[in-house]
């Protein structure tokens, strides 16, 4: 699994991040301590960069190297700044649509849906900086390179995205079970952003309570969910086909 979107080493890690290196995850080793170690745990911190402590094997997986209980993943892709990004997408001739992700874990989940937004003209994808799957090789390749042609943001919360998209006069909508409205019953046509939840727990039920609509897809099957991915393809071709109208 080695390859060139890692850092390993503490310091390394460290200087990268003052750097200015976009780093996605690092993975730090369990029980590990020392004065280096913390400076680290303690940079990663202020810079709300996304962490998760792991058995030392899991670090030897990651790469053959001297790690010294860390290794970095570098994302690929640079991310665009929020407010930036929704000014430019008002500005527009068209109707602004954004797709707000809310700590998807699968990268492939992940990957499909950046490739299915960049197909039906989102604007731009907002996700959050802790908690949810890393941008890798994975997700580019089941993207088929869409990652790099539809803006990605990250906030501290998804509540954060949705508070400045009710501010700019954008519509929330939640796909979520937890409603009897069904996506038909509810117009996309004007400016609106998709929250997609997790493939668990779905979307925070803080969240919930925030958002200006709820919408479900009706599923006439035994099973009780679709995909995620699936579910995002749906909402949004939804979306298309009222703006097409």
């Amino acid at each position: 699994m080695e390859n060139q979107t890692q850092i390993f080493g503490i310091r390394a890690i460290i200087e990268a991040i003052h750097a200015g290196e976009t780093i996605d995850k690092v993975f730090l080793q369990k029980g590990l301590k020392g004065d280096l170690f913390t400076e680290l745990e303690t940079v990663l911190r202020k810079k709300a960069i996304n962490s998760s402590y792991v058995p030392v094997e899991k670090l030897n997986r990651l790469t053959s190297k001297n790690h010294q209980g860390a290794v970095a993943q570098i994302s690929p892709v640079a991310f665009h700044d929020m407010e930036t990004v929704v000014l430019d997408a008002i500005a527009s001739e068209k109707p602004p649509l954004f797709l707000l992700l809310d700590q998807l874990s699968d990268v492939r989940n992940f990957g499909a849906i950046i490739r299915t937004a960049e197909c039906t003209g989102v604007d731009a994808i907002i996700i959050q900086k802790k908690g949810g799957a890393p941008i890798n090789g994975d997700t580019i390749k089941t993207s088929a390179g869409a990652v790099f042609k539809v803006p990605i943001c990250k906030v501290d919360h998804i509540k954060d995205a949705v508070f400045y998209m009710q501010a700019s006069g954008i519509k929330v909508i939640a796909a979520t079970e937890k409603t009897n409205n069904t996506l038909f019953n509810v117009s996309f046509t004007d400016p609106c952003a998709i929250i997609m939840g997790s493939e668990g727990r779905g979307i925070n039920p803080s969240t919930l309570k925030v958002v200006d609509d709820k919408a479900k897809l009706p599923l006439l099957g035994s099973i009780e969910s679709l995909n995620v991915s699936v579910a995002c393809g749906a909402f949004l071709y939804e979306a298309v086909r009222q703006r097409l109208k």
